[in-house]
């Protein structure tokens, strides 16, 4: 369930608890009856493609003892480098621990000779910003209902210890096609996992046009990066278009509550950068009702529906 711009917060709450303890109780299920076999093939059904990569190949798959259906990521792990391999093992690991309604969950790990199958939620709604230029009405409330949601990812993430390093539309999903799906982050493929809120050189990594100023300066980063991301998302959910392109937009078109978040997440300092935990926090994250605009972006949808064009360009490209 996802909570309407006159909905109190604590439905939402409530909600993920629920989510998330159903959750809990089929993974528990799947690890019984799969506490005999280790092979994949004795424990689950493949079916048509859902996705592919380099080394891998996404399936859905229906788990044969409860019928519950899922996506099996299927790595072809003969064609991986030792690096490659390493990379695999650390997403594995990380994606084990997080168990949140706002994050695609990894359900199964098996590993077999020459293979290696993680078995994920199946989500079907398709990419977010896909969504948005569908609906009928979109407001400044149904973007801060939107970076609520991713918000309470990277949260998570943070409080556990781990950073995305590659937020971008593409990794935002919806659960389903039904109206308030939750939005889930997927792809950890390279995440990391710091201590505390240490800073280092951990190498490269990220989609150009969301990558943060220390990345892009080789300094020492951490947990900031996401939240730099996150502005970048923020700022297309409100104009249609990245940040930079006109810098007048989005003084003219938003709230100063919604601009003045914005800035606090594009802060150039990282030590001065906004927090996920804090941005959860502010009125017009947390009091939208009062805060944010309800009117229609029909200028947002327009925009939009050409940067989500222009993505889908690249990716071929």
């Amino acid at each position: 369930m996802v909570v309407s711009p006159g909905q109190p917060n604590n439905m939402m709450t409530n909600s993920n608890n629920q989510m998330a303890a159903t959750a809990i109780s089929q993974q528990q299920q799947i690890q019984m009856n799969n506490a005999t076999s280790t092979k994949f093939s004795d424990n689950y059904d493949v079916k048509e493609e859902l996705g592919k990569g380099a080394f891998s190949v996404v399936r859905r798959c229906v788990h044969k003892a409860t019928n519950m259906e899922f996506a099996a990521k299927i790595i072809n792990t003969r064609k991986l480098s030792s690096r490659d391999f390493q990379k695999l093992e650390r997403e594995a690991r990380i994606c084990r621990k997080l168990k949140h309604s706002n994050i695609v969950r990894l359900h199964d790990s098996i590993q077999e000779e020459g293979f290696h199958y993680l078995v994920f939620d199946l989500v079907t709604g398709g990419e977010l910003f896909e969504d948005i230029v569908a609906r009928e009405f979109y407001s400044e409330a149904d973007a801060s209902q939107c970076i609520q949601q991713i918000l309470e990812s990277i949260a998570y993430c943070h409080d556990n210890s781990v950073v995305h390093r590659d937020l971008k539309p593409e990794n935002l999903l919806l659960a389903s096609r039904a109206k308030g799906a939750s939005v889930k982050l997927a792809d950890f493929g390279l995440a990391i996992e710091v201590k505390g809120e240490d800073e280092a050189w951990y190498g490269f990594a990220g989609t150009p046009g969301y990558l943060s100023p220390e990345v892009l300066k080789k300094d020492p980063y951490g947990k900031p990066v996401d939240i730099w991301a996150c502005g970048v998302i923020l700022y297309i959910l409100l104009v249609g278009y990245p940040p930079f392109w006109d810098e007048d937009q989005l003084r003219d078109t938003v709230t100063p509550e919604a601009k003045a978040l914005i800035d606090a997440m594009l802060t150039l300092n990282p030590k001065k950068r906004i927090t996920a935990q804090e941005a959860l926090k502010v009125p017009w994250i947390c009091d939208r009702q009062r805060v944010a605009s309800m009117m229609h972006r029909q200028d947002t949808v327009d925009c939009l529906r050409k940067f989500n064009a222009r993505r889908k360009l690249k990716l071929i490209f």
